[in-house]
């Protein structure tokens, strides 16, 4: 299973909002490279980085810090945040992010999701965000009434490499992952999910460990506050 530290972007500095909420933010670091940086000396060989502000504004805001990101990171970085069109995506494959991941648009174009997807396979991730079992859009703010497995099953044959689950009512809190969720979602499409939201501590990361059709977990606060260690949440999932 990969441990995706996350870094989040908010006018090009390092934050963890509390459930999506743009007015809860706290910042942690100045400099996202350096973070980036950081993580792969803890021994990290994926990044999740989200693009808070374009996720918003449905295009790219924290572009240079993404860039500096890209540049000082080894391994593999995957990005969200206002992805919306096609020109977005062959902007950030091109400069070296290995996924791009797709959410608002997944609802609202999926021929958009489906055609990227053919063009780069195994390079496009959907974004799942739920509150209360039906999907969240533009940055969390809007939710609709389409079920997360009723969008999951949507891309069963668009070849999109993973689908991101988020619980946006546990994100950023700690309150643990919502692993029983992220299972049957994994259980009901066949499509590697990534398990994000609420992560508190090494024992998010034993729960999700060996289960069927996880590929991933998506950790930040918990690694910011130092409740979670890189190197121990690495060495569990492996």
């Amino acid at each position: 299973m990969i441990v995706f530290p996350a870094i989040d972007l908010k006018a090009g500095q390092v934050v963890r909002l509390a459930e999506g909420d743009m007015t809860r933010a706290t910042v942690y670091g100045e400099n996202p490279a350096a973070q980036a940086e950081a993580f792969a000396k803890a021994g990290a060989t994926h990044l999740h980085v989200v693009d808070l502000d374009g996720a918003f504004a449905g295009e790219s805001i924290n572009g240079g810090a993404v860039a500096a990101i890209v540049a000082r990171f080894p391994g593999k970085v995957q990005l969200g945040g206002g992805i919306r069109n096609r020109a977005s995506v062959e902007r950030w494959l091109d400069i070296g992010v290995e996924r791009v991941v797709i959410g608002t648009a997944a609802l609202e174009d999926p021929d958009f999701v489906r055609e990227a997807a053919a063009a780069h396979p195994g390079r496009i991730v959907v974004a799942v965000d739920a509150r209360d079992g039906f999907v969240a859009t533009k940055g969390w703010a809007d939710v609709s009434t389409v079920s997360v497995a009723e969008l999951g099953h949507r891309f069963e044959d668009a070849g999109v490499a993973a689908l991101l689950f988020t619980d946006v009512g546990r994100d950023g809190l700690l309150k643990g992952c919502n692993v029983e969720a992220t299972v049957a979602l994994a259980a009901e499409v066949p499509i590697p999910v990534i398990a994000s939201g609420g992560v508190a501590d090494i024992a998010d990361i034993h729960a999700l460990v060996g289960k069927p059709g996880i590929e991933g977990v998506i950790t930040g606060r918990a690694l910011y506050d130092g409740r979670l260690d890189l190197a121990e949440a690495l060495k569990a999932a492996a």
